[in-house]
């Protein structure tokens, strides 16, 4: 019961939706004044972005980036524990501690499975990638990458799949509304990337798409634990493996990706085919029951969560 972990803080779960509200308030803005400043300038993102690169180097541009995320991570973490108070185990995990084994698990599954398919589409089509490995500048990458995608990565999860996940199923007593409505956010967060600018509106389906397999993941194993391990192997394998001139993530990594960009609706089978078999998958490993009413079924009011768990409400006062 992931979601009424949410109960256990000390105050209404009014305040589970401040720091998701004031990022989505603030990611709009930025996203409608990026747009009024390109179209007054006549350059694209991509361009912006390329100068930016071109001055600070590919390597400090990115750990500027990520440094934002390092800071909104340890704003969230404060929060929780401090506003909210509520503790990380709770707002991680509905077990007893957090798993890490299932972490690291799956980050390796995914890790290797999308390391393997970027070098296979390398070596299919090696007239539109350029093998770009050099080791004084992939080494630092390495490192840097392994220290502060998590970071980036796992704000995205807490905020979204963490507080927000939970404040919505607390508030509407629904997992489904929760869970594509949080997906459906998650997505949108992406509309000011390079890549929605490049490919247009229809990569929005892989955005929202991998946050509705991120949700399933988090609802079906009742924590956030698998959620942070794709999530932070997908972004970590991609810079060091394949990026390109007009994508949000650019880093010195081991091929550039130099085909013209283009995005069918053949490219979403991995979203309405892949992404359901691995949550199969991960459902055998992990023994899931009951997906309909963990997906769809309705949130236990705080009176009942306290009972099933058999310890007493902390609190009395009302959920708002």
């Amino acid at each position: 019961m992931y979601i009424e972990q949410g109960y256990k803080g000390k105050l209404g779960i009014w305040n589970a939706f401040i720091l998701p509200v004031g990022f989505i308030l603030f990611m709009t803005f930025n996203y409608f004044a990026t747009k009024a400043f390109l179209d007054e300038s006549g350059e694209s993102t991509s361009e912006i972005m390329q100068t930016m690169i071109d001055q600070m180097g590919t390597l400090p541009f990115l750990a500027i980036n990520l440094m934002v995320f390092v800071i909104g991570l340890i704003i969230v973490f404060i929060w929780v524990k401090f506003i909210n108070g509520q503790s990380l185990t709770s707002f991680t995990t509905s077990r007893s501690r957090i798993d890490w084994k299932r972490i690291f698990t799956m980050f390796f599954i995914w890790a290797v499975f999308q390391g393997g398919m970027i070098f296979m589409t390398a070596l299919n089509a090696p007239e539109d990638y350029v093998y770009n490995l050099q080791w004084d500048k992939f080494i630092p990458l390495v490192i840097l990458s392994l220290l502060m995608f998590p970071f980036q990565t796992s704000f995205e999860e807490y905020l979204f799949r963490g507080q927000l996940l939970q404040g919505l199923g607390i508030a509407t007593k629904s997992r489904a509304i929760s869970w594509i409505v949080t997906s459906v956010l998650f997505g949108l967060m992406h509309a000011a990337n390079p890549e929605v600018e490049t490919l247009g509106p229809v990569v929005m389906v892989f955005y929202i798409g991998t946050g509705l397999l991120l949700g399933a993941m988090t609802l079906l194993d009742e924590g956030l634990e698998l959620a942070l391990g794709f999530h932070a192997a997908n972004n970590i394998t991609a810079a060091l493996l394949m990026t390109s001139t007009w994508t949000a993530i650019q880093t010195d990594s081991v091929f550039i990706d130099m085909s013209e960009p283009t995005f069918a609706w053949t490219d979403t089978l991995s979203i309405f085919i892949g992404y359901p078999i691995l949550l199969i998958i991960l459902g055998k490993i992990y023994n899931w029951k009951n997906w309909k009413e963990k997906l769809f079924g309705r949130v236990l009011d705080r009176k009942e969560f306290f009972e099933k768990e058999g310890i007493n409400d902390p609190q009395s006062t009302p959920e708002f």
